[in-house]
């Protein structure tokens, strides 16, 4: 296990690395000057010089390589480096957004496991029923649907027609503890509607495939209940690939969450991305990535070590 570990934490470093290179190089790809930018909201017409001044200050103007050197010199040092349009460390920009994402991606994961999982072994168990088929024909429908349709359908129906609950927006918990719930409600259901139709469909099909094994046969013959069949024996062995999608998912709310906090002005990590690439602000666009990256890493490792503790047969050599 340990051996395990290491050897993941070393693939890590290498894949983190790749992806700061390509990131970095693909940012300064991207149309448009960050000078003209900044500039921009301080003056209508810059002159070239007031341009070639923001440049200087910001290191714009050294040769791509030296920039990038720079970079990995910081990052070597827990830098960051400084955001180009608020002028504060990256770091503490991220620090301050990261819990506003995680406090809808969180509760949505929760949601997709505990509904998605029940309502995909009580399909498998009526396979071919009215149940499967209002299950199966869900599923789909909360797969194919947009992120932006299903935080849009829930403001219209709970904000505009029934006004149970505000339509956007954020409060700390701390100032307003009953209204940040109000306002988590619906951009967590939006952020949980993908996930849990996935959830569904892997654990009815997972559940589907064991139920066909020989154990499931022999363990009947010995004159073994239904229920304790499913949940004895079944449903741990279909678990396996339905946690490797709840990692996939885990990550995707926690990266990909740019859609749901645009539609309900959450300032989370994805409203921050969004800016940052409107504005063409390159050290929070690779802070951003460099996070997406570990997270997915940190996530993927947690998913393979989480196999063994649900089927001890699987061993890590």
């Amino acid at each position: 296990m340990i051996a395990y570990i290491i050897r993941r934490l070393g693939q890590t470093v290498v894949t983190t690395f790749i992806v700061i290179t390509l990131i970095f190089f693909l940012v300064h790809l991207l149309p448009g000057d960050p000078a003209m930018t900044i500039l921009g909201g301080m003056t209508a017409q810059p002159t070239e010089e007031q341009v070639q001044m923001v440049r200087e200050r910001l290191g714009l103007n050294l040769p791509l390589h030296v920039q990038y050197l720079n970079y990995l010199k910081g990052l070597a040092q827990g830098d960051l480096g400084t955001s180009l349009v608020s002028n504060r460390p990256v770091i503490t920009d991220i620090m301050l957004r990261v819990p506003r994402t995680l406090q809808i991606a969180v509760p949505a994961l929760m949601l997709a496991t505990l509904v998605g999982i029940p309502l995909g072994i009580y399909a498998a168990r009526n396979r071919g029923r009215l149940a499967d088929l209002m299950v199966s024909m869900s599923s789909v429908a909360a797969f194919s649907l947009p992120s932006f349709v299903s935080g849009l359908l829930l403001v219209i129906v709970f904000s505009v027609y029934l006004q149970w609950l505000p339509s956007s927006g954020w409060v700390s918990p701390t100032d307003n503890f009953t209204g940040f719930l109000s306002r988590i409600i619906l951009p967590t259901i939006a952020l949980a509607v993908a996930p849990t139709g996935l959830v569904m469909r892997m654990m009815r099909s997972s559940m589907l495939e064991q139920l066909g094994q020989d154990y499931v046969t022999t363990a009947r013959a010995k004159g073994l209940v239904g229920k304790i069949v499913v949940y004895g024996h079944v449903l741990r062995n279909s678990l396996t690939p339905v946690v490797t999608s709840l990692g996939l998912q885990a990550g995707f709310l926690f990266t990909g969450s740019v859609i749901v906090e645009n539609v309900f002005n959450w300032p989370g990590i994805g409203n921050m991305l969004l800016d940052s690439v409107l504005n063409r602000d390159y050290p929070v666009i690779q802070g951003m990535v460099l996070l997406v990256a570990l997270s997915f890493v940190l996530i993927n490792l947690i998913t393979d070590l989480t196999y063994g503790l649900i089927d001890p047969r699987i061993r890590y050599d």
